[in-house]
């Protein structure tokens, strides 16, 4: 192993963190129905728990992520008991997440929705948020929406476009300056004729007439198949916009699948040109790096740590791109050159590098062995399962 790899690795993994949704802990399901798991967690305290474990095998972790909904409800919540769990697992809180979707009045959408009771509704639960947020400590609010149509001719696009405006800015004006507001796009799901925010080029003039604390927000699963994800990113780093990410991975959509399970090479290209940006301009991006996905078969701690584990690995990977060669033959037109130069790095077994970075920062060299030594499934296992109540669920 060479010591200007294991050098370069362990300098980018001593800067890379990325956060835990309190979600992914929890019983989730698909349109169709849950797979409930016995070790699955039900309050905050038990996700801040189990993101505590996976922090603590991987170093990567120290932020959580929560939904205001499901974790903190009505927009309510003993925010020091809270922030003392988060204290005692070993981590902080980090975005906050409003639900603009789950509600019966968000049938026909929330800031797109035709009534403005109902818009101010869902602008007053976004203000409810950020001051959840200032209370938690909590830099991120991330919106996602899923307002939009089924059925053409059934709303107007337009109108709706000029609701969200208005209801972003005044989301916007609520922010304290250290606050930045997040804004998601999606193409399709759960509205399948037009989404209000669909892409990145909507959710960028959103942000940029919201204010300056607005960014986009880049969900990987949020794009169509054939979408080049890191040539958005790259736009959106050379704009300034480019505020966090929602990491996964899909094969069709939406999947929410282990990051990296079926394209690990798209990962490292965002990650390559997040890097050459701030190698390029000397400056480090402003990005927060999230993971945004839910496993019913999967045990979840254990698909969070191979998610943690991949991310660094392949970060670590694009640590090893050598820019100057690859500017180098870029100008040239050297294009065999310069794929390879952008290849030689992904091909490079980081396994070794990333063991001693391990080692160094005192975490274990293989942190789902240490889990299972740990005995922590087990028990949570046994002590939530004695809590629930199995039932049979029946779908209409």
């Amino acid at each position: 192993m060479r010591q200007d790899i294991t050098d370069k690795v362990a300098a980018a993994l001593d800067t890379f963190a990325i956060e835990l949704p309190s979600w992914g802990f929890a019983d989730t399901g698909t349109r169709f129905g849950k797979f409930l798991q016995p070790a699955a967690a039900t309050t905050v305290e038990e996700k801040l728990a189990d993101a505590g474990q996976v922090h603590a095998l991987t170093g990567a972790c120290p932020t959580v992520a929560l939904h205001v909904l499901w974790d903190l409800p009505n927009g309510t919540g003993d925010l020091a008991r809270v922030q003392a769990a988060a204290a005692g697992a070993g981590v902080r809180v980090g975005a906050i997440n409003p639900n603009l979707f789950q509600d019966q009045d968000y049938k026909f959408g929330s800031f797109g929705n035709p009534r403005a009771e109902i818009r101010d509704r869902a602008v007053q639960h976004c203000l409810d948020s950020i001051r959840l947020a200032r209370g938690l400590g909590s830099r991120d609010v991330s919106l996602w929406f899923a307002d939009g149509s089924n059925y053409p001719g059934t709303a107007s696009v337009r109108e709706r476009k000029r609701w969200f405006a208005e209801g972003l800015a005044r989301v916007h004006d609520a922010l304290d300056p250290s606050q930045r507001m997040l804004i998601e796009y999606k193409p399709f799901e759960p509205a399948f004729y037009h989404t209000d925010v669909a892409d990145w080029g909507m959710a960028l003039l959103h942000a940029r007439a919201a204010g300056p604390q607005a960014m986009v927000l880049v969900d990987t699963g949020h794009h169509y198949l054939t979408q080049n994800i890191e040539q958005i990113v790259a736009w959106l780093l050379d704009e300034g916009m480019l505020g966090g990410f929602h990491f996964n991975d899909r094969r069709y959509a939406d999947d929410d699948l282990t990051l990296g399970s079926i394209d690990p090479y798209q990962l490292f290209r965002i990650f390559h040109e997040i890097r050459f940006y701030e190698w390029q301009t000397g400056t480090r991006a402003d990005i927060a790096y999230m993971v945004d996905q839910s496993h019913n078969l999967k045990g979840k701690i254990e698909a969070m740590i191979q998610t943690v584990v991949m991310a660094q690995a392949l970060y670590a990977k694009a640590a090893l791109v050598d820019y100057e060669r690859l500017v180098a033959a870029q100008k040239a037109t050297d294009l065999v050159r310069a794929e390879s130069c952008f290849q030689d790095a992904f091909a490079t077994d980081v396994r070794d590098a990333v063991g001693v970075w391990r080692q160094h920062a005192g975490r274990p060299l293989d942190p789902q062995q240490a889990l299972r030594e740990t005995g922590y499934i087990d028990r949570i296992t046994k002590d939530r399962a004695a809590r629930k109540i199995s039932r049979p669920s029946s779908y209409a």
